[in-house]
């Protein structure tokens, strides 16, 4: 698939199951999240690859921080279930920095970016994915445990695997109007 027509196609796929990419496939996901765009190419991210006991420690992780929030036995479950939903799940963290020119709301945009070129390049070799946030990328007991100083920030979760169901090809084109004006 060319790169326009997988840009243009896009889309998450939120049932995954194995096999997830690894080795050449894993390195080269990895390597297109380096390649995002990256004023004063700070490298201003880190990425968190979870798979097999990785994937059950962070599952721990989800319900110990369910626990210690007083959440409930409902919201336990669901954050001990969720990482178990794609075989892999890469983690990004905006490591903000100080910077005289490069304010940490572009470093930010940044390593989300690496999210958006981590998962084309997923697709781009057969796989799917999904990137998740939510509560727990503020959550301080799931930014301990993955490491997070006080000044990151979790971007999100990037789930990959192999697609359960069989995505079309093709996607509806966007209706653009109201999205888009000209100068």
């Amino acid at each position: 698939m060319d790169a326009l027509t997988l840009l243009l196609n896009r889309r998450s796929a939120s049932r995954l199951t194995t096999p997830a990419p690894q080795g050449e496939e894993l390195d080269n996901i990895l390597a297109a999240g380096m390649r995002a765009p990256d004023h004063g190419a700070l490298k201003p991210w880190h990425f968190v690859v979870m798979q097999n006991e990785g994937i059950k420690r962070f599952s721990e992780l989800l319900e110990k921080a369910a626990i210690e929030g007083q959440l409930g036995a409902e919201v336990q479950e669901k954050a001990r279930n969720a990482p178990f939903r794609a075989p892999l799940i890469i983690t990004v963290i905006a490591k903000l920095k100080d910077h005289p020119k490069i304010p940490q709301w572009e470093q930010l945009v940044a390593a989300s970016c690496t999210v958006q070129a981590m998962q084309m390049a997923a697709v781009a070799q057969g796989f799917g994915g999904i990137w998740r946030s939510g509560s727990w990328t503020e959550d301080a007991v799931v930014r301990a445990g993955l490491g997070c100083g006080d000044n990151d920030r979790i971007v999100g979760f990037l789930y990959l695997g192999t697609p359960e169901l069989k995505a079309p090809v093709k996607v509806q084109a966007p209706d653009m109007t109201g999205y888009v004006s000209h100068f």
